[in-house]
This record gives structure tokens, C-alpha cells and sequence, in this order.
């Protein structure tokens, strides 16, 4: 993997994994990601897709990201699109107990399209300056207690 970015997070493994299992959170923690469009119902298992929008209104972007793995409170892999100005990368996020948090390591790089002519010295740059904001995002949602979404039925909305 190119880019490879450490943060020690003060949550716990689970409560981490608690936020990457609300799908509909995925838009607070990537850095690019404006919205969300929806979210298979199967998620968080492998497979189960999240559809996303990335730019800023009215350049938006409708696109889709896929768990490949998913092992909480350990291990997940994203294969993230951003189609036609990036491409497909591939998101590796991994957590080790550090104490009473947690060391949280992603790794991510360009599998296809555009992002892929950018020579690796300079997508490393660019995609460990993004991941520095991505684990901001996800200390500050893990350590914050966000909490997973309700069921539509539980929280009395209408989808």
C-alpha cells in the first residue's frame, strides 16, 4: 500500500468499529465525501455497499463504496470508488488495544483509473495528508460516542 497513516485513538477497538458499522456516519469521517444516498441494508457485512456523493454542490459526484472485509473489532477493508475523477482505491483500516484506546492504522492506495498516473511519491503524500483527516474524524466521532444509527422502525422515521 502506498499510503500508510497510525493514529492512537482514545476509544476502545469496539467503539471504533461501532462508528465504521454505521454506514450512514461514513460521510462524517471521509474527508470528500458530502452525503449520503443510501445504505444497504446488510451493512456491515462483506459485500454490502454504501452509496455515497464526494464534491461540493453543484460538482457532485454519485458513487459507491464496498466492504470487502469485515472483521471488528479488528480488521476492514473498503474498495472506494470515486469515478470518473479518481478512480477505485482500496481502504485497509486495522485496530490494535493500546491500553484503554486503540492504534488505528489505514492504508490506502489508487487500484484504478486517474489517481493511478500520479507517480507513488506524490499519491503517498496527498493520501496520507487525506488519512491524517480521516483519523481525525474518526477519533473525534469514536472518542465523541457516536451512537449507530436506529432502524427506521425503532426511531419512529419514515425512510
Amino acid at each position: 500500500m502506498t499510503g500508510v497513516t497510525y493514529r492512537r485513538i482514545a476509544a476502545t477497538p469496539e467503539q471504533l468499529f461501532a462508528v465504521l458499522a454505521d454506514g450512514w456516519l461514513y460521510a462524517s469521517w471521509v474527508p470528500g465525501a458530502s452525503r449520503m444516498r443510501d445504505v444497504e441494508a446488510s451493512w456491515p457485512s462483506d459485500g454490502a455497499v454504501l452509496h455515497h456523493s464526494f464534491g461540493l454542490w453543484p460538482l457532485v459526484v454519485n458513487d459507491t463504496t464496498t466492504l470487502e472485509e469485515w472483521d471488528p473489532p479488528r480488521h476492514a477493508r473498503l474498495r472506494a470508488r470515486g469515478w470518473p475523477v479518481l478512480g477505485e482505491a482500496f481502504v485497509t483500516i486495522d485496530v490494535k488495544r493500546r491500553g484503554d484506546g486503540c492504534v488505528v492504522r489505514i492504508a490506502e492506495d489508487a487500484i484504478e483509473g486517474p489517481a493511478t498516473m500520479v507517480p507513488e511519491a506524490v499519491r503517498s503524500v496527498g493520501i496520507h495528508l487525506r488519512n491524517v483527516e480521516t483519523l481525525k474524524r474518526l477519533a473525534w466521532l469514536a472518542e465523541g460516542g457516536a451512537r449507530p444509527a436506529l432502524p427506521a422502525a425503532e426511531s419512529g422515521a419514515a425512510r
